[in-house]
């Protein structure tokens, strides 16, 4: 009987101390984020390069396709922005047809309701690769 209540008595004294420390684990956790911005130097691969400089911040814009990377602080960088300047110039072609205008954002040779979307769809964000309205 006596062997009984020390099994029962060290069972309930672990169950105790794994509570007492599931508790005192269980404290505020902090999840920081921190970048370190440059690096200086090029990489490259085939016939692309990237160049990065120290110091430079993170910015926005990457692409797929055609590839398109941008960020920092390169100065006269092709950055290119859809705005009043890019409608202009697909206001201009509203309503033209025939291959190849540059307003013909979905390939259909019409420049129509379906390239406006497109062109809506991109509205203040970076042109992307090959932007035909530069």
């Amino acid at each position: 009987m006596k062997k009984r209540k020390t099994i029962a008595g060290i069972s309930r004294s672990a169950v105790w101390i794994m509570l007492l420390m599931i508790s005192a684990a269980s404290g505020q956790y902090e999840l920081s984020w921190y970048t370190i911005d440059g690096g200086g130097g090029q990489s490259s691969g085939g016939a692309y390069t990237l160049t990065g400089t120290i110091g430079q911040a993170d910015a926005a814009w990457s692409s797929s396709g055609s590839y398109e990377l941008l960020g920092g602080f390169w100065p006269g960088g092709p950055i290119c922005i859809v705005d009043f300047e890019s409608y202009a110039r697909f206001a201009e072609l509203w309503r033209d047809s025939g291959f190849d205008i540059a307003a013909d954002l979905d390939g259909s040779e019409l420049v129509d309701f379906g390239d406006l979307k497109k062109f809506a769809d991109l509205w203040l964000h970076c042109c992307p690769a090959g932007w035909p309205l530069k």
